[in-house]
């Protein structure tokens, strides 16, 4: 199955042949089936006894718009779009989980199964959310995980409150007077005007910023001119902002919006800026990371459970069913290999049955009735 979906990625709300593949499998099993929510997300919902409690585990199905370079047997079918985040990996332990809850049955209560479209940049939990998921689908905790290369294959990564970063874009263009390179003094540069705020925004994370408040600031893309002869009218820069905290990210929104404007005054240019709030901090509950930790304890033992000290600075459109449900997500480790969002990744399928079985375990765990 994670074979299938890696050779057929689908970008965000195109998830047309992966939401069909979904749907099938847990209608096979005999799971009650949901489609078209948030245009191609999927919700599985499985009942056994007469357990009053309900749980709900989140996967994401979206892959990337890049060029795949594994040289697998199974690569991309599809130039310009690959499974460079371990989706795949993500639906396929999902499945997993579905396929042996529906077998064994060994739960009292409700599972919910969500396999949501969009989480990179677009944000199909929020539309999920918005669309009123979690009243068409009550649950008393949502959880849900992602793979990391780095961490040892198997090892639970789990911590309470922020555990990923808010992320916000700001694109900023200058605009001043172009004309011939060799006659500079007729111009209003646009280009040194975004070379200085470069720089200038860099300050705002070693001069403005509390040490003890984590925040990024990256200038990703400046995009001015065609030809070296000449000097463009415009240059565009977009910024990408990560922070942890309320007040912080609102700082770091004020500190840019003013460095343009002052930078782009003292070149004789102009600065538009548009600032975009992406994805909120994701923050897990206590109480669902402490029983999440405790089951991952009891799962794979004390040597292959850590907890974090400190969040990631990646973010996770997860963090929107957090804002309305209690829950926990983390990290479970792939071991060594090519890192996320790269032209070599690919999913380590040793951990398909370590994460498929968790899930299975959380579930079972959850809907006992002593956790009511």
């Amino acid at each position: 199955m994670r074979r299938h979906l890696h050779e057929r990625p689908e970008l965000a709300f195109q998830e047309f042949e992966t939401a069909e593949f979904v749907a099938n499998r847990l209608q096979e099993w005999g799971f009650e089936v949901a489609r078209g929510i948030a245009e191609t997300g999927v919700v599985g919902t499985l009942r056994c006894g007469e357990g009053p409690r309900k749980i709900a585990l989140r996967a994401d199905m979206d892959a990337l718009p890049m060029v795949e370079e594994t040289g697998l047997s199974y690569a991309s079918h599809t130039k310009g779009r690959m499974h460079a985040c371990g989706h795949d990996g993500h639906v396929t332990m999902l499945l997993g989980a579905a396929r042996e809850l529906a077998r064994s049955r060994d739960f009292s209560g409700t599972v919910h199964v969500i396999f949501q479209p969009a989480e990179e940049d677009i944000s199909g939990a929020k539309r999920m959310v918005a669309e009123g998921i979690f009243e068409r689908f009550p649950c008393d905790a949502v959880f849900a995980l992602h793979n990391m290369p780095g961490a040892p294959l198997g090892k639970f990564l789990v911590r309470s409150g922020p555990i990923m970063a808010a992320s916000d874009v700001a694109t900023i263009t200058l605009r001043g007077a172009g004309g011939h390179a060799a006659m500079p003094h007729l111009t209003r540069d646009p280009v040194v005007a975004g070379a200085s705020l470069v720089m200038a925004l860099q300050s705002i994370v070693s001069r403005n910023r509390d040490p003890h408040d984590p925040a990024v600031v990256t200038v990703g893309t400046f995009q001015a001119g065609t030809v070296s002869n000449v000097i463009p009218d415009t240059a565009t820069l977009t910024v990408d902002v990560r922070s942890f905290s309320a007040p912080l990210r609102a700082m770091l929104e004020q500190r840019i919006r003013a460095i343009a404007a002052h930078q782009a005054d003292s070149f004789n240019v102009t600065a538009e800026i548009k600032y975009e709030n992406f994805y909120p901090v994701t923050v897990n509950s206590e109480r669902e990371t402490r029983f999440l930790n405790d089951a991952a304890l009891r799962f794979a033992g004390p040597e292959n459970v850590e907890v974090l000290a400190r969040p990631y600075p990646y973010s996770e459109d997860f963090s929107y069913m957090l804002q309305v449900k209690p829950g926990s997500y983390f990290i479970l480790g792939m071991g060594d290999g090519p890192g996320l969002h790269t032209t070599q990744y690919d999913f380590n399928d040793a951990a398909l049955p370590i994460g498929a079985s968790f899930w299975v375990s959380l579930v079972e765990d959850f809907l006992r009735l002593e956790h009511a």
